[in-house]
């Protein structure tokens, strides 16, 4: 099933955009999005190639969170970048990408405690003893969560340097860059957040002390790569996976600032409402480019996939504009919000913990253009 919308012959979302070293086609970013497609070894395959591939007419493309070290990962099929394989296996992806024109940047996930030892095999770290509070999916089915064991110090400078690593990892797999992700309830937003982080070190309490990790792993990722391959998912107010944020508006300002003095070339904000006093805030005190993720209704998502907030999000201020699902349902978003093609209606059914091309790789191109003939 399609559903059909006009659009206006031009847009600042079609225009090409400059993200450090890199020319982008247009200001449409394919945001990062969990698929659970990769092997059990955390290897992504050909599967994965295709779907990237397909979705290269993207301005840029942020693939989906990939793991930096064994216990960082969250549930099963995720991929990772720490491992030989893991590395040839992104290769493939990258080099599928950029056949098809594509820009492509890695994001970085680690989970703190949204992860389980039935899917890594490590009881998994994070910033404080306190369990993730719902089910977990692992290779079982779902678990209850475990309690975490608290990071001591080593634990936070290996992590850290883990990240690093990562990061030269995916340069080697040929990404053009890599967003470390610092939002939705993961290991770095765990240290953000007052319910997940009751350390009473450095490492936590005041905030300056619980956006010190953050900052330190953004620091050591910009030294291992350059602050020009390097940006940062932050996603105020979001209490995903079990976060609870009772200072969001202290918090971002300060994160933002020392974010600013590391220099990464980009900040990408999980959804941005240009109504809200934080999300100009927020764009007035970053230097950089600025990528704003809406939140769509479902509504919104089946009308124009996010068209018509990421008009207005430019318009306050915004530099690219990362769409998620409107993406897997349409390999060629682009070409059909520029034209004003119907768009594919989202399976949802096909969006997690299930594995295949089924509802990955099988929503419809437009089909080509039939070619002239020639007198």
């Amino acid at each position: 099933m399609t559903q059909t919308r006009q659009t206006p012959a031009a847009s600042r979302l079609f225009e090409p955009a400059r993200l450090g070293g890199l020319e982008l086609s247009s200001r449409l970013v394919m945001a990062p999005l969990t698929r659970n497609r990769a092997g059990a070894d955390g290897v992504p395959g050909e599967l994965m190639a295709t779907h990237y591939a397909q979705r290269a007419s993207a301005g840029l493309i942020i693939a989906e969170g990939t793991t930096p070290n064994a216990v960082g990962q969250t549930y099963p099929h995720i991929p990772g970048i720490h491992t030989p394989a893991q590395i040839a296996g992104w290769r493939r992806v990258t080099d599928a990408v950029r056949a098809a024109g594509g820009r492509m940047f890695l994001q970085l996930q680690h989970g703190g405690r949204v992860g389980h030892p039935d899917t890594s095999g490590h009881v998994p770290l994070a910033p404080s003893a306190v369990r993730f509070p719902e089910p977990l999916q692992t290779p079982g089915g779902p678990r209850e969560g475990v309690i975490p064991r608290v990071m001591a110090e080593e634990d936070v400078r290996s992590t850290i340097a883990d990240f690093a690593s990562a990061a030269r990892n995916a340069v080697e797999a040929g990404f053009d860059g890599v967003e470390v992700h610092s939002a939705n309830g993961h290991l770095l937003h765990q240290f953000l957040a007052g319910n997940t982080n009751l350390r009473t070190d450095a490492w936590g309490g005041s905030v300056a002390n619980r956006i010190r990790f953050p900052v330190e792993v953004v620091r050591a990722v910009a030294e291992a790569v350059g602050p020009e391959r390097v940006g940062v998912r932050i996603s105020p107010g979001t209490n995903v996976n079990g976060v609870r944020e009772e200072d969001t508006e202290l918090l971002y300002p300060a994160l933002v600032a020392a974010l600013a003095e590391v220099g990464p070339a980009y900040l990408h904000q999980v959804h941005s409402d240009p109504d809200q006093p934080l999300f100009a805030e927020i764009r007035g005190a970053w230097p950089g480019t600025l990528i704003a993720n809406p939140r769509l209704s479902h509504e919104e998502l089946a009308a124009d996939a996010g068209f018509l907030k990421g008009e207005r999000l430019l318009a306050a201020g915004a530099d690219l504009v990362a769409l998620g699902r409107g993406f897997l349902a349409n390999p060629d978003l682009v070409e059909r919000l520029r034209t004003g093609a119907p768009l594919n209606a989202l399976r949802p059914e096909f969006l997690m913990h299930v594995q295949g091309a089924e509802g990955y790789n099988d929503y419809p191109a437009l089909a080509p253009a039939p070619a002239l003939a020639l007198a």
